[in-house]
């Protein structure tokens, strides 16, 4: 399961070398999860917040290849990698629009929260209706 969105870098992402700051590339993996949640609808934010429930980053990592620059657009590619446990596991892939070159990728997890901040073990009922609609079409 993968969703394909389209960002362009705006001048308060760069930095004084005129690129991309590298800790911004974790903003547009949120842009990458955000429109996935869209294209997958179920599970994305708004739903969470209805049913009390929060996904912070657990663990984040990004490996930089090649520099955005204000004016470029960010092609993000976001996938779900399914895993044993209540946890939501996305790759990501950051490839720069005018010329196909990648420019970064990276992994996050994310931990699902009940709304007194206890961990949770399970996966919420609705995430699990989630996984067995869309896992089983994909």
């Amino acid at each position: 399961m993968t969703d394909v969105c389209r960002v362009p870098v705006k001048f308060s992402e760069v930095d004084s070398m005129r690129v991309v700051w590298h800790g911004n590339y974790v903003m547009y993996f949120e842009d990458g999860r955000e429109s996935f949640g869209r294209h997958y609808p179920g599970m994305g934010y708004e739903v969470m917040q209805e049913r009390g429930i929060y996904a912070p980053i657990y663990d984040v990592h990004t490996r930089h290849y090649a520099s955005l620059r204000m004016g470029d657009v960010a092609v993000i590619h976001t996938t779900f990698v399914p895993r044993r446990g209540a946890r939501l596991d996305y790759k990501y892939r950051i490839y720069r629009e005018s010329d196909g070159v990648l420019c970064c990728e990276g992994e996050t997890t994310q931990l699902f929260v009940e709304p007194g901040g206890t961990l949770m073990l399970q996966f919420p009922d609705f995430v699990q209706e989630w996984m067995d609609r869309w896992l089983v079409q994909s």
